[in-house]
């Protein structure tokens, strides 16, 4: 959840509230706090302080960057795949994002989840819900942009559902290639093996991707791990 204005200013409004309705000053805070989204004022400080998990990804991405993005279901990685798309902006890039898994229904309640909404005024991310996404549709898509794109792709483990498509490791050398020579950004959702459950790790890595058919992981050079609300941005092995 976004504030809307830095916490130094949220303060100086509570303080005027608290003049104008002649409350406590702890009270008028609260109530900042609940018009921003949060329990209270303590709610609020201590979620602010923890660290914004796309801010830390967007700052450690490259033109040519393959990145995979990977956790079990139900850990966010769709919803921070969307606010990716959503800041690449800030990197001066296009922001697309490629679901095989999603209606733009769907995808719209997301958004409104991050507050980002969905208008090309505020957030020019392009959704793209087709049911021809694989390689080919995605680079066609990006081909107008130069690479100056970041593209997230929901998910990887999908790209060769039909038949008709190459295998998913063609797809990804594809993927590879523009990223080298134009210098896009990809970013491939992926999901992790149910048998991470039983290893006892706290996170998972490449070796619990899941993978219904061989692939080779070494395309990708960045590779970031979410599970319970922590979140693991590394180079990828």
């Amino acid at each position: 959840m976004h504030l809307s204005a830095p916490i130094y200013k949220l303060k100086r409004n509570a303080k005027l509230l608290a003049r104008e309705k002649s409350i406590p000053l702890h009270q008028a805070l609260d109530r900042v706090a609940v018009i921003e989204g949060f329990r209270g004022w303590s709610h609020l400080v201590s979620r602010a302080s923890q660290p914004d998990p796309a801010a830390t990804i967007l700052a450690g991405l490259h033109p040519g960057d393959m990145v995979l993005l990977a956790a079990r279901p139900g850990h966010g990685k769709t919803l921070l795949g969307l606010e990716l798309a959503a800041r690449a902006g800030l990197l001066g890039k296009a922001g697309f994002f490629f679901t095989l898994d999603y209606h733009e229904r769907d995808v719209a309640n997301r958004f409104r989840d991050l507050e980002f909404p969905q208008t090309a005024a505020s957030n020019p991310v392009e959704i793209d819900t087709s049911d021809n996404i694989c390689a080919d549709y995605i680079l066609r898509r990006l081909a107008r942009t130069d690479g100056n794109a970041i593209a997230v792709i929901d998910y990887m483990q999908l790209l060769d559902q039909k038949r008709t498509n190459p295998d998913l490791q063609d797809q990804i050398d594809a993927l590879r290639a523009f990223a080298s020579t134009k210098g896009g950004i990809i970013v491939l959702i992926a999901q992790v093996d149910r048998s991470f459950d039983l290893t006892g790790k706290a996170m998972p890595d490449l070796s619990d991707v899941r993978l219904p058919n061989p692939l080779d992981l070494s395309a990708f050079d960045k590779a970031c791990f979410l599970h319970h609300g922590e979140i693991r941005f590394e180079a990828a092995a």
